[in-house]
């Protein structure tokens, strides 16, 4: 795919991280410019303001993601966007839940360079990357929390974002995306994801049914 003219996105909370994949992303995989997010809530203002980005790489461990809901109701709102989780986590629990959650590759941050561009070429020309050694991975070690996969019913509370409690409990209230994203300071695009993401945690088609089960959940 020619990359010329085509804006990517790089949501991680390590400064120096984002700064050495920008160059690779601007120097070697001819992205025309590159905009950075330290977290779940900036990266999706920066999509919803501008959504022409092709490309979008997430640390699925920045503030606001707490579960593989939030990388599929980013795939779900933004439909033409390439998404890429870019981590140090090894582990077949956090791989197979990102895998399963949509995206389009998962990409150890412990490869070469030249590797790294080569799995985030194989992404942009429309393949799904996965590390090679991923059958060869070992479970996690009791104990140590992963990437969940969203659950059938009733989640506990615990699985929700403190960002997506708020969205939740002003859902309840009646309130609409509009007056939502107002309260909060987001923008609307914002809020939506926030949404996506709790209709799939809930497993709800409708906002009535997503209030109803968190109406339920918080008088547990």
């Amino acid at each position: 795919m020619d990359k010329a003219g085509q804006v990517a996105l790089i949501a991680d909370d390590d400064e120096y991280f984002r700064l050495a994949l920008q160059t690779i992303l601007i120097n070697r995989l001819g992205f025309s410019s590159v905009v950075q997010a330290a977290s779940l809530d900036e990266a999706v203002e920066h999509l919803s303001q501008k959504p022409s980005k092709s490309l979008a790489i997430f640390d699925h461990r920045i503030p606001g993601i707490k579960s593989a809901a939030c990388l599929t109701a980013v795939r779900d709102c933004f439909p033409n966007l390439r998404l890429a989780v870019v981590s140090t986590s090894h582990r077949k629990q956090d791989i197979l839940a990102a895998l399963d959650a949509g995206v389009h590759g998962y990409v150890p941050k412990t490869i070469s360079p030249t590797q790294l561009i080569e799995a985030l070429r194989l992404i942009m020309d429309g393949l799904i990357y996965v590390p090679p050694s991923v059958s060869a991975i070992t479970p996690a070690s009791d104990g140590v929390q992963v990437l969940k996969a969203v659950p059938a019913k009733r989640p506990p509370i615990e699985t929700l974002t403190p960002r997506q409690r708020e969205v939740l409990e002003l859902l309840m209230q009646g309130k609409s995306n509009k007056e939502i994203a107002r309260t909060l300071s987001l923008g609307e695009g914002t809020v939506k994801v926030h949404m996506a993401a709790l209709f799939r945690v809930f497993g709800a088609r409708s906002r009535a049914a997503v209030a109803a089960a968190g109406s339920q959940l918080l008088s547990d």
